[in-house]
Protein backbone atom coordinates (compact mmCIF):
# COMPACT_ATOMS: atom_id res chain seq x y z
CA UNK A 1 0.00 0.00 0.00
CA UNK A 2 2.09 2.91 -1.29
CA UNK A 3 0.60 6.42 -0.94
CA UNK A 4 2.05 9.41 -2.77
CA UNK A 5 2.25 12.61 -0.70
CA UNK A 6 -0.76 14.17 -2.44
CA UNK A 7 -2.79 11.05 -1.92
CA UNK A 8 -1.72 10.96 1.71
CA UNK A 9 -2.79 14.57 2.20
CA UNK A 10 -6.14 13.87 0.56
CA UNK A 11 -6.62 10.84 2.77
CA UNK A 12 -5.90 12.78 5.95
CA UNK A 13 -8.31 15.51 4.86
CA UNK A 14 -11.12 13.02 4.27
CA UNK A 15 -13.96 13.00 6.85
CA UNK A 16 -13.50 10.46 9.62
CA UNK A 17 -16.55 8.53 8.47
CA UNK A 18 -14.84 7.80 5.12
CA UNK A 19 -11.50 6.78 6.62
CA UNK A 20 -11.32 4.30 9.47
CA UNK A 21 -7.78 3.33 10.35
CA UNK A 22 -9.08 0.61 12.65
CA UNK A 23 -10.50 -1.16 9.58
CA UNK A 24 -7.04 -1.58 8.10
CA UNK A 25 -5.18 -4.82 8.26
CA UNK A 26 -1.98 -4.87 10.26
CA UNK A 27 0.06 -4.77 7.05
CA UNK A 28 -1.91 -1.80 5.72
CA UNK A 29 -1.53 0.01 9.02
CA UNK A 30 2.23 -0.50 9.03
CA UNK A 31 2.47 0.75 5.43
CA UNK A 32 0.38 3.78 6.30
CA UNK A 33 2.62 4.63 9.26
CA UNK A 34 5.73 4.15 7.14
CA UNK A 35 4.37 6.49 4.47
CA UNK A 36 3.63 9.19 7.05
CA UNK A 37 7.11 8.82 8.51
CA UNK A 38 8.74 9.01 5.09
CA UNK A 39 6.71 12.06 4.16
CA UNK A 40 7.67 13.89 7.38
CA UNK A 41 11.34 13.00 6.95
CA UNK A 42 11.23 14.34 3.39
CA UNK A 43 9.28 17.45 4.47
CA UNK A 44 10.40 18.31 8.04
CA UNK A 45 9.16 21.88 7.60
CA UNK A 46 5.65 20.48 8.05
CA UNK A 47 6.51 19.71 11.68
CA UNK A 48 7.80 23.23 12.21
CA UNK A 49 4.61 24.67 10.75
CA UNK A 50 2.49 22.41 12.94
CA UNK A 51 4.39 23.39 16.08
CA UNK A 52 4.01 27.08 15.23
CA UNK A 53 0.26 26.64 14.77
CA UNK A 54 0.05 24.78 18.09
CA UNK A 55 2.03 27.47 19.92
CA UNK A 56 -0.16 30.20 18.43
CA UNK A 57 -3.31 28.41 19.53
CA UNK A 58 -1.93 27.82 23.02
CA UNK A 59 -0.96 31.50 23.34
CA UNK A 60 -4.40 32.60 22.20
CA UNK A 61 -6.09 30.24 24.65
CA UNK A 62 -3.86 31.43 27.50
CA UNK A 63 -4.58 35.09 26.66
CA UNK A 64 -8.31 34.41 26.64
CA UNK A 65 -8.08 32.57 29.95
CA UNK A 66 -6.14 35.49 31.46
CA UNK A 67 -8.71 37.95 30.12
CA UNK A 68 -11.47 35.98 31.84
CA UNK A 69 -9.47 35.86 35.08
CA UNK A 70 -9.01 39.65 35.02
CA UNK A 71 -12.72 40.23 34.40
CA UNK A 72 -13.75 37.82 37.15
CA UNK A 73 -11.43 39.45 39.73
CA UNK A 74 -11.58 43.07 38.55
CA UNK A 75 -12.75 44.60 41.84
CA UNK A 76 -9.99 42.95 43.87
CA UNK A 77 -7.37 43.78 41.24
CA UNK A 78 -8.17 47.43 40.61
CA UNK A 79 -10.01 48.71 43.69
CA UNK A 80 -9.29 46.60 46.76
CA UNK A 81 -9.00 49.68 48.99
CA UNK A 82 -5.72 48.66 50.63
CA UNK A 83 -3.06 48.63 47.87
CA UNK A 84 -0.77 51.52 47.04
CA UNK A 85 -2.00 53.62 44.12
CA UNK A 86 0.59 55.77 42.34
CA UNK A 87 1.24 57.27 38.96
CA UNK A 88 -1.78 59.20 37.72
CA UNK A 89 -4.77 58.20 39.92
CA UNK A 90 -7.07 59.31 37.08
CA UNK A 91 -5.10 57.60 34.31
CA UNK A 92 -6.90 55.94 31.44
CA UNK A 93 -4.96 52.67 31.90
CA UNK A 94 -4.27 50.85 35.17
CA UNK A 95 -1.09 48.82 35.57
CA UNK A 96 -1.00 46.43 38.53
CA UNK A 97 2.21 44.73 39.62
CA UNK A 98 2.54 41.74 41.96
CA UNK A 99 5.95 42.07 43.59
CA UNK A 100 8.42 40.43 45.96
CA UNK A 101 11.26 42.68 47.14
CA UNK A 102 13.69 39.75 47.15
CA UNK A 103 12.91 38.92 43.51
CA UNK A 104 15.75 39.70 41.12
CA UNK A 105 13.43 40.17 38.17
CA UNK A 106 11.30 42.61 40.17
CA UNK A 107 14.46 44.58 40.84
CA UNK A 108 15.34 44.43 37.15
CA UNK A 109 11.86 45.63 36.16
CA UNK A 110 11.72 48.44 38.70
CA UNK A 111 13.49 51.15 36.67
CA UNK A 112 11.58 50.27 33.51
CA UNK A 113 8.22 50.29 35.27
CA UNK A 114 9.09 53.68 36.77
CA UNK A 115 10.05 54.98 33.32
CA UNK A 116 6.84 53.61 31.81
CA UNK A 117 4.71 55.44 34.36
CA UNK A 118 6.68 58.69 34.33
CA UNK A 119 7.07 58.97 30.55
CA UNK A 120 3.46 58.08 29.83
CA UNK A 121 1.83 60.34 32.41
CA UNK A 122 -1.59 58.70 32.06
CA UNK A 123 -1.08 55.39 33.89
CA UNK A 124 -2.61 54.51 37.24
CA UNK A 125 -0.15 52.21 39.01
CA UNK A 126 -1.11 49.72 41.74
CA UNK A 127 1.29 47.56 43.77
CA UNK A 128 0.29 44.18 45.19
CA UNK A 129 2.65 43.01 47.91
CA UNK A 130 3.06 39.30 47.15
CA UNK A 131 5.94 37.86 49.21
CA UNK A 132 6.73 34.31 48.05
CA UNK A 133 10.51 33.96 48.44
CA UNK A 134 10.85 33.21 52.13
CA UNK A 135 10.62 34.84 55.52
CA UNK A 136 12.70 37.90 54.62
CA UNK A 137 10.33 38.63 51.73
CA UNK A 138 7.43 38.51 54.20
CA UNK A 139 9.19 40.86 56.64
CA UNK A 140 9.97 43.34 53.86
CA UNK A 141 6.38 43.23 52.63
CA UNK A 142 5.05 43.73 56.16
CA UNK A 143 7.30 46.76 56.59
CA UNK A 144 6.15 48.27 53.28
CA UNK A 145 2.46 47.68 54.03
CA UNK A 146 2.86 49.05 57.55
CA UNK A 147 4.56 52.11 56.09
CA UNK A 148 1.58 52.71 53.80
CA UNK A 149 -0.93 52.26 56.62
CA UNK A 150 0.97 54.31 59.22
CA UNK A 151 2.91 56.94 57.24
CA UNK A 152 0.97 57.21 53.98
CA UNK A 153 1.53 56.91 50.25
CA UNK A 154 4.50 59.27 49.94
CA UNK A 155 6.50 57.34 52.54
CA UNK A 156 5.48 54.05 50.95
CA UNK A 157 6.69 55.18 47.52
CA UNK A 158 10.12 55.93 49.02
CA UNK A 159 10.29 52.57 50.77
CA UNK A 160 9.06 50.67 47.74
CA UNK A 161 11.68 52.21 45.45
CA UNK A 162 14.34 52.04 48.14
CA UNK A 163 14.04 48.30 48.57
CA UNK A 164 15.15 47.94 44.94
CA UNK A 165 17.57 50.85 44.68
CA UNK A 166 19.44 51.12 47.97
CA UNK A 167 18.52 48.37 50.44
CA UNK A 168 21.15 45.67 50.73
CA UNK A 169 21.74 42.79 53.12
CA UNK A 170 19.40 40.90 55.38
CA UNK A 171 16.01 42.25 56.36
CA UNK A 172 15.94 42.81 60.12
CA UNK A 173 14.61 45.33 62.61
CA UNK A 174 18.03 46.98 62.69
CA UNK A 175 18.42 47.25 58.92
CA UNK A 176 14.81 48.40 58.49
CA UNK A 177 15.30 51.11 61.12
CA UNK A 178 18.39 52.42 59.34
CA UNK A 179 16.55 52.13 56.02
CA UNK A 180 13.64 54.26 57.26
CA UNK A 181 16.03 56.78 58.80
CA UNK A 182 17.66 57.28 55.40
CA UNK A 183 14.33 58.71 54.19
CA UNK A 184 13.62 60.65 57.40
CA UNK A 185 10.77 58.27 58.15
CA UNK A 186 10.06 57.41 61.78
CA UNK A 187 10.59 53.66 61.89
CA UNK A 188 9.30 53.02 65.42
CA UNK A 189 5.51 53.21 64.78
CA UNK A 190 5.91 51.34 61.49
CA UNK A 191 7.81 48.47 63.07
CA UNK A 192 5.27 48.35 65.90
CA UNK A 193 2.52 47.96 63.30
CA UNK A 194 4.19 45.28 61.14
CA UNK A 195 2.43 42.35 62.81
CA UNK A 196 -0.96 44.06 63.05
CA UNK A 197 -4.00 42.14 61.76
CA UNK A 198 -4.53 44.84 59.12
CA UNK A 199 -1.11 44.07 57.63
CA UNK A 200 -1.63 40.32 57.77
CA UNK A 201 -4.99 40.71 56.04
CA UNK A 202 -3.43 42.52 53.07
CA UNK A 203 -0.88 39.76 52.52
CA UNK A 204 -3.49 37.04 52.89
CA UNK A 205 -5.90 38.71 50.46
CA UNK A 206 -3.14 39.28 47.90
CA UNK A 207 -2.17 35.61 48.09
CA UNK A 208 -5.78 34.51 47.68
CA UNK A 209 -6.17 36.82 44.68
CA UNK A 210 -2.96 35.47 43.14
CA UNK A 211 -4.22 31.93 43.65
CA UNK A 212 -7.49 32.70 41.88
CA UNK A 213 -5.58 34.30 39.02
CA UNK A 214 -3.10 31.41 38.80
CA UNK A 215 -0.16 33.68 39.62
CA UNK A 216 2.82 31.82 41.04
CA UNK A 217 5.74 34.13 40.26
CA UNK A 218 6.89 37.73 40.35
CA UNK A 219 6.76 40.14 38.77
CA UNK A 220 3.31 39.57 37.31
CA UNK A 221 1.46 42.48 35.72
CA UNK A 222 -2.11 43.26 34.86
CA UNK A 223 -2.13 45.96 32.18
CA UNK A 224 -5.66 47.03 31.42
CA UNK A 225 -7.31 43.71 30.57
CA UNK A 226 -4.10 41.84 29.77
CA UNK A 227 -1.77 39.87 31.99
CA UNK A 228 2.00 39.83 31.62
CA UNK A 229 3.55 36.96 33.51
CA UNK A 230 7.18 37.79 34.21
CA UNK A 231 9.70 40.46 33.31
CA UNK A 232 9.38 42.32 30.01
CA UNK A 233 11.49 45.21 28.67
CA UNK A 234 10.11 48.74 28.54
CA UNK A 235 9.24 48.67 24.83
CA UNK A 236 7.13 45.55 25.27
CA UNK A 237 5.23 47.08 28.17
CA UNK A 238 4.69 50.26 26.16
CA UNK A 239 3.33 48.19 23.28
CA UNK A 240 0.85 46.44 25.57
CA UNK A 241 -0.34 49.75 27.01
CA UNK A 242 -0.73 51.19 23.50
CA UNK A 243 -2.67 48.10 22.45
CA UNK A 244 -5.00 48.43 25.41
CA UNK A 245 -5.73 52.00 24.42
CA UNK A 246 -6.56 50.83 20.92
Amino acid sequence: MKLAPLALAALLATPATAFDISAMSEAEREAFRAEIRAYLLDNPEVLTEAIEVLQTRQAEEAAMQDLNLVKANADDIFSDGHSYVGGNPDGDITVVEFIDYRCGYCRKAHAEVAELIQSDGDIRYIVKEFPILGEQSVIAARFAIATLQVAGSEAYAKVNAGFYESFRGDVSIETLTAFADSFDIDAEPIIAHMDAPEVTKVIEENHLLAQRMQISGTPTFVMGNQMLRGYAPLNEMQAIVAGERG
